[in-house]
C-alpha cells in the first residue's frame, strides 16, 4: 500500500475509525490522508454530537449563510488536525471536500489513486438518514478500490 485515504465523518465514532484505521495501515509507510466531506451544514448543527478528539465542534447555526462556508471549511480542517495530532503523525495529509459524502470519498480516492479507503459505518437515527444518507454503502458499492468499513454502532 502507498496511498491510503481515511474518511473521517463529524461523530463521536470518528475517533474510533481514525484510531483502528490508522494502526492497521501505520507500518506500511503509505501516505496517509484523512478526509472530512462537508455536506448538508444542518449535520454539523445537530445536538447529538459531543467533543471527539478534542474537538469540540461547530454547532453555531449561524454557517447555515452562504459566506459562513470558509468558516464551516476552517472548522473542518481543525478538526482534522486534531485527529492526526491524537494519532500522534505529523506525516499525516487532511484534506476538505464538499458535496455529496460518498461521491466525494470516490471522487478524492480516484484523484490520489488510493490504494485502500478507510470509512465507518455505524447506526444511524433518522434525522441522519435523511441528512447523510449510507454512505458506506455506497461508497461499497460504486468503488473501484478496496474498501475497509470499520462498524461503529454505538
Amino acid at each position: 500500500m502507498k496511498k491510503v485515504l481515511i474518511a473521517l465523518d463529524y461523530s463521536p465514532t470518528a475517533q474510533k475509525v481514525a484510531e483502528i484505521g490508522y494502526s492497521l495501515v501505520k507500518g506500511s509507510q503509505a501516505e496517509i490522508t484523512l478526509l472530512h466531506v462537508i455536506g448538508n451544514p444542518l449535520y454539523y448543527s445537530s445536538s447529538v454530537y459531543e467533543p471527539i478528539m478534542g474537538f469540540g465542534g461547530y454547532v453555531n447555526t449561524d454557517f447555515l449563510e452562504p459566506r459562513i462556508t470558509d468558516g464551516l471549511r476552517k472548522a473542518s480542517y481543525e478538526f482534522l488536525d486534531k485527529s492526526k495530532h491524537h494519532l500522534g503523525d505529523t506525516n499525516i495529509k487532511t484534506l476538505v471536500t464538499d458535496g455529496d459524502t460518498a461521491e466525494s470519498i470516490i471522487a478524492t480516492a480516484k484523484e490520489m489513486k488510493a490504494d485502500l479507503v478507510i470509512v465507518g459505518s455505524h447506526s444511524q437515527q433518522w434525522l441522519e438518514k435523511i441528512l447523510m444518507g449510507s454512505v458506506a454503502a455506497k461508497v461499497l458499492h460504486e468503488n473501484a478500490f478496496p474498501i475497509l468499513i470499520i462498524p461503529t454502532k454505538k
